[in-house]
């Protein structure tokens, strides 16, 4: 059976609980409080009955003394009893009127005995035979003689009974609205709770596993006081985390399928064409070997192309691990340095645009992988190469700034469209979608850069307009200063 009711009660809802929660603790305040004033005013009628049986029992006490018989005003009700005590044994005198004594006085000689030695007044509570419960009090009228006055205690016990029945339809009546009135009160209250249920249930609706999903349902609303405002505040930061982190998932899921989608695309065409040549390799040594030396070269040049681009994707995916492993080998190196070099190597290898190096500060010894931003520098060269028409000219330049070193490559080409900038470091992403891959490249070069560039801690930024485009590199340099050079 109790375990019936707990589950009962944990099935309920939470205003209901707390509704009834507020009524048993109302019940054992109602109890309390209609105890202490049952106590407290029974007591109060009791001393008020005292008191009259002692004023009363003073006139009667000289009525006694002065003509040796019990006269004068009487209660409705009570007894009266007068005993000659000389000898030591109560001795009962006759009554003046028969109805003064009960049926049974045994109650009032053994207090008329015991006030003989107390010497003094005493009270006592019984319940007299064919009469119920009085209230008896005995006094010394003269010397030998005592008087037994009792009061009924019917009248007390009526209007003692009389005030717990009030009291107990009223606490009733008062425990009922109190429930039912704090239930509603107590709904309507934690309604902003049920309200994020709702939208919680909602949200549980709601497919998450579309690309782009995003959570539509907020909890709104202003009731509930500070602490209901204070949990629906971060109700709906945490709806607002989650849609960020659904965000970014979906962006991610969008990337990787473009990514490998590029990847296979950009892996098929060089894989067909050492397929291809390998075929016309074969056919080549077996029936025109003089064309056997030029198909070989064409399938090294393929197989380089492909091992640059694989070496590409493992470089990335090694920094977009560095977490786990670490893809830099940092040194002091000189960046001025080893732009100079890069430099020269642009020169040979690209004669068609000529390039200015731009006086810098001098040597910029900084904390670096000097392979990685040689790497760096390299692909910023060869885009400003293959993305401009022959004869533009290209410029690289090293800077000092605040707590920082920069290296900027520009160029005097036709520059990026506004629509492009922003997907310029994206993985396998041209500008120029017709280009060729022998001459664009495998869309990686800015990629890589931005990767590596932010391994060391620093930013890549681009600045485009017709007849400039500016890529600067920002290395942290916290020990060098402009104003040390």
């Amino acid at each position: 059976m109790i375990a019936r009711l707990r589950r009962a009660y944990r099935g309920m809802r939470l205003g209901t609980r707390m509704a009834l929660g507020l009524g048993a603790l109302s019940l054992v305040v109602f109890a309390v409080v209609g105890t202490a004033l049952t106590t407290y005013m029974r007591d109060y009628l009791s001393a008020q009955l005292d008191t009259q049986l002692a004023q009363a029992q003073i006139a009667q006490s000289k009525s006694i003394a002065d003509y040796g018989t019990l006269s004068g005003k009487k209660y409705y009700s009570w007894f009266y009893a007068v005993y000659d005590v000389s000898d030591g044994t109560p001795a009962l005198r006759r009554p003046e009127d028969p109805a003064d004594l009960p049926k049974d006085v045994d109650d009032f000689t053994s207090l008329a005995r015991a006030q003989t030695t107390a010497h003094t007044e005493l009270l006592r509570t019984e319940h007299l035979k064919g009469a119920g419960p009085y209230r008896l009090r005995a006094c010394q009228v003269e010397p030998g003689v005592v008087l037994v006055s009792a009061a009924p205690l019917e009248d007390i016990e009526d209007t003692v009974g009389q005030l717990i029945t009030i009291q107990v339809v009223t606490f009733a009546l008062a425990l009922l609205a109190l429930v039912v009135f704090g239930r509603r009160m107590l709904r309507r209250g934690l309604k902003p709770l049920s309200d994020m249920a709702s939208t919680a249930h909602g949200i549980t609706s709601h497919d998450l596993t579309e690309s782009a999903a995003r959570l539509p349902l907020r909890a709104d609303g202003r009731d509930g006081g500070p602490e209901v405002d204070e949990l629906r505040t971060a109700f709906n930061t945490m709806l607002e985390h989650i849609d960020d982190s659904l965000a970014v998932r979906a962006e991610a899921e969008q990337r990787l399928r473009r990514f490998v989608a590029d990847a296979s695309h950009e892996l098929r065409t060089p894989l067909m064409s050492v397929r291809g040549y390998a075929d016309l390799f074969q056919y080549a040594a077996a029936n025109a070997p003089e064309e056997r030396d030029r198909h070989l070269a064409r399938l090294r040049a393929e197989a380089a192309r492909m091992g640059i681009l694989l070496d590409d994707l493992l470089l990335l995916a090694r920094l977009d691990a560095a977490e786990v492993e670490a893809p830099l080998r940092m040194e002091d190196a000189d960046l001025a340095e080893l732009v100079g070099q890069a430099a020269d190597a642009f020169r040979a290898g690209r004669p068609d645009h000529p390039l200015t190096v731009l006086a810098g500060p001098g040597p910029v010894r900084l904390p670096m992988d000097p392979l990685r931003i040689r790497q760096v520098v390299d692909n910023l060269l060869t885009n400003a190469a293959v993305h401009t028409p022959a004869g533009t000219k290209v410029s690289v330049e090293v800077a000092l700034v605040p707590g920082a070193a920069e290296v900027r490559v520009a160029d005097t080409g036709p520059g990026i469209p506004p629509d492009d900038r922003a997907r310029v470091f994206d993985r396998f992403y041209r500008v120029d979608k017709a280009r060729s891959r022998d001459r664009g490249g495998s869309g990686l070069g800015l990629a890589v850069a931005q990767s590596l560039v932010r391994a060391h801690g620093g930013r890549i930024e681009l600045n485009s307009a017709p007849g400039a485009t500016v890529f600067t590199v920002r290395l942290p340099a916290p020990g060098v200063h402009p104003a040390d050079r």
